[in-house]
């Protein structure tokens, strides 16, 4: 039986996978918080890492705080890309192999349609520029890898902006949301669905599969429009399963300029899945239709979210 060390178990992919991988049964998975993992200590990955002796790592931990990150750029680097190369280096001394999570903040966002895998990167944040030094580390290591980058992501689990929108939406009458950066809303459940997929179909002896793929689900839209469906299914179940009303009459679409944040984001977070489709058969659904079934599992009982 392959035995999975499985990372960032308390986060959105981290929860999902383990949720996934200890559904089936057919793998040994060793899921890790942060307390049992800590990636600022490299001595304890480390020692992890020997003690388990995983066949396969799955890494979706990760400093996440863009903003934050601007101005804790060690703390970023140390999670992101110091603890992603010693990983990969201790499951490169084990022969195992590595599916690790990236980022479309990796690109700067100015190509005009959809970002493809060779397309050069250009992160223009803390974050972006962490989460492409891990990737580099992974490269340069040479073991066998998968490097995921998805974007927008999301789930009845943790904090996102799904959750958030509905939150404010139960306090607010009007909301102002970015209607200007363009990219693919990602759901929890369809990482993890895939990532099934991937560990079944990719050989790991097989180099040329080795690398990086777009993960995200299908179709476009803006952070406005995202919250606007998000708004629009949260209403029809609050009436069917009870929820509490929302307060939310009105969802002004503004541009990035009226919305400063410390980090800048990529206006274009757009990625061509057509890579991973080829190479592993693997397709996410329309971000429509992931967005309905994250919100069936989400249970308000009071307007806590």
């Amino acid at each position: 039986m392959k035995k999975i060390l499985l990372t960032g178990v308390s986060g959105q992919v981290g929860h999902a996978l383990l949720r996934q991988l200890t559904e089936l049964n057919e793998y040994k998975v060793v899921g890790c918080d942060r307390q049992q993992l800590d990636l600022t200590q490299p001595e304890q990955i480390k020692h992890v890492m020997r003690e388990v002796k995983p066949d396969l790592v799955i890494n979706p931990a990760a400093y996440t705080a863009v903003d934050i990150a601007e101005s804790e750029r060690e703390l970023a680097y140390a999670i992101n890309a110091t603890a992603v190369q010693i990983l990969a280096e201790e499951a490169a001394r084990l022969h195992a192999s590595l599916i690790h999570f990236s980022t479309d903040y990796v690109y700067d966002g100015t190509k005009p349609s959809c970002y493809v895998e060779t397309d050069a990167v250009n992160p223009v944040s803390v974050y972006g520029a962490s989460k492409l030094a891990g990737e580099e580390a992974i490269r340069n290591i040479g073991l066998p890898h998968l490097i995921l980058r998805t974007s927008w992501v999301y789930g009845s689990y943790g904090k996102n902006f799904m959750k958030t929108i509905i939150r404010l939406g139960q306090e607010r009458e009007v909301l102002r949301i970015v209607a200007d950066q363009h990219g693919a809303p990602t759901s929890d459940i369809s990482i993890a669905q895939s990532v099934l997929q991937l560990i079944n179909y990719w050989q790991p002896v097989h180099s040329e599969q080795s690398g990086v793929y777009h993960l995200v689900n299908a179709g476009e839209t803006t952070w406005y429009g995202f919250a606007k469906a998000i708004e629009t299914q949260y209403k029809a179940l609050s009436r069917e399963y009870g929820w509490p009303a929302m307060a939310l009459k009105e969802i002004q679409p503004i541009s990035t300029e009226e919305y400063p944040t410390p980090a800048r984001r990529p206006v274009n977070s757009r990625l061509l899945t057509a890579k991973v489709a080829k190479q592993f058969g693997v397709t996410l659904p329309e971000w429509p239709q992931a967005l309905t079934q994250v919100m069936a599992e989400l249970d308000f009982t009071s307007a806590e979210t």
